[in-house]
């Protein structure tokens, strides 16, 4: 059968009043009245949404759905003035299909298993005490995304790309540029051309003389220049952007949450499941869409060959039917099987360094500052609620002590 209830007239995005975390309130309602529902997009097109965590892991696990970028209609309100997107460069390998995914993923998997990452560790403990330093010494208020949230990523993915120290600084601040939604289109667009003009001479500079990074390991592979630098600048672009965003989110929901950073202050035990509570608990990429290569029967809706499907992971995320009491933040939750780092083929290759980082950089923060508290008022923090990656862009805290 097909859904013959009238289709939604766009993604829902009204959030509860004073709850900033929170999912808005009609994805609730879907999930469970209508988990797989028509829905318009802004150009037109008569798509889905899928709302329960079963059927967004059964989609993101089906290779009839496929992630090709020309195939997709966005939900995302005024992209019905945007053209379809184009067929993704070469390298680009989160918006391609089998066998193309297939090549750069087994080129890259190795690359990124649990022990290398975890070999990582060290470095990331120096790089976060780093920059604790630099705010003790600078003293309160500070600006925690500034100071803390985006240094550490970016920092590490100079280290995993090789870029060289003299250059970290420009890397440092163009990268910034491209993850910052207060920047203008043009303002991005530059420091993208400059970000990109600089990882193609990376590439080079790496083939010529092999360093000891991810980078140059790459090199001895088939893959072309373009291909090496589309890679380099996904990998910036994803391992930055949504790690600093988890960052600044995280250390928002446990100041908004003073008992849950007292338990994460008290118990390092809890450290690893207070991250993938985090990554539950806020989705901060909170959709992702396929598009049904045939005809597909789900939930006993007949999805047609063409037909964009919008999978809302934040109301994954928060199914009762998968986590218990979901709208509550606890850190001491046994949280696996969140959908926050995606599944399937397209999981997000970084997300063991983005565990990494995570794990040192939350209890590094809350311990050295035991008093860590916002500087302005909650409703005063510049939260990026509905944007496609939630975070903050601001977060002014301060501390007693100083």
């Amino acid at each position: 059968m097909t859904d013959s209830l009238p289709a939604l007239a766009g993604l829902p995005t009204t959030r509860p009043t004073g709850c900033p975390f929170d999912p808005p309130t009609e994805l609730a309602r879907l999930r469970e009245q209508r988990p797989l529902t028509r829905m318009s997009y802004p150009d037109g097109h008569l798509g889905w949404l899928v709302t329960s965590h079963e059927l967004v892991r059964a989609v993101l696990a089906d290779p009839r759905f496929s992630s090709r970028s020309e195939l997709m209609h966005s939900p995302a309100p005024g992209a019905a003035a945007m053209e379809r997107p184009p067929v993704a460069p070469p390298g680009m390998f989160i918006a391609v299909d089998p066998p193309e995914h297939t090549r750069y993923r087994r080129l890259l998997a190795g690359r990124f298993t649990v022990r290398r990452m975890r070999q990582l560790t060290a470095r990331v403990e120096e790089i976060t005490a780093e920059q604790l330093d630099a705010m003790e010494r600078q003293g309160p208020p500070v600006d925690l995304v500034q100071a803390y949230a985006q240094p550490i990523p970016a920092l590490m993915i100079c280290e995993l790309l090789g870029v060289p120290y003299a250059d970290r600084e420009f890397f440092r601040q163009h990268s910034a540029t491209v993850i910052n939604q207060a920047a203008t289109k043009e303002e991005q667009g530059a420091a993208i051309g400059a970000i990109g003009g600089f990882l193609h001479e990376l590439v080079l500079a790496k083939r010529a003389e092999p360093t000891d990074d991810l980078l140059s390991d790459l090199t001895t592979s088939d893959l072309s220049d373009e291909e090496l630098t589309n890679i380099a600048m996904l990998l910036l672009v994803a391992g930055l952007g949504s790690t600093a965003d988890m960052l600044g989110l995280g250390a928002f929901a446990l100041l908004r949450h003073p008992d849950q950073l007292t338990a994460l202050r008290t118990d390092p035990t809890i450290t690893d499941q207070a991250v993938e509570e985090l990554l539950r608990y806020l989705s901060i990429t909170h959709t992702r869409t396929r598009t049904a290569l045939e005809d597909v029967k789900l939930d006993d809706q007949l999805i047609r060959a063409g037909e964009t499907v919008t999978l809302s992971f934040q109301a994954a995320n928060r199914d009762p039917g998968r986590f218990a009491d979901p709208d509550t933040l606890d850190l001491r939750r046994q949280a696996t099987g969140h959908l926050a780092l995606g599944h399937g083929i397209h999981q997000c290759l970084g997300q063991q360094l983005a565990r990494v980082e995570m794990r040192v950089a939350y209890p590094a923060l809350v311990t050295r500052f035991p008093t860590l508290r916002l500087a302005v008022p909650p409703e005063d923090v510049p939260l990026r609620g509905n944007a496609d990656i939630a975070g903050v862009d601001r977060l002014p805290v301060t501390w007693e002590g100083a």
